[in-house]
């Protein structure tokens, strides 16, 4: 399933509008990534959206 299991960021729903004006559906993903995070001194591997790796590499919560 594409949904951050952090922040529950999942995709997102639309239409594509072409030059006739033409409404077909669209689907945004986001961008997940795999990271593993120490949690309670255990390694966890959690499907991460690059906006949550980035705040929490800007708290100082993820390594690297």
């Amino acid at each position: 399933m594409q949904k951050c299991e952090l922040t529950g960021k999942g995709k997102q729903f639309g239409n594509n509008v072409s030059f006739s004006q033409r409404h077909t559906k669209k689907v945004w993903k986001p961008n997940l990534q795999t990271k593993t995070i120490v949690v309670d001194g255990k390694k966890v591997s959690m499907k991460l959206s690059t906006q949550a790796i980035r705040t929490l590499k800007k708290k100082n919560l993820l390594e690297s």
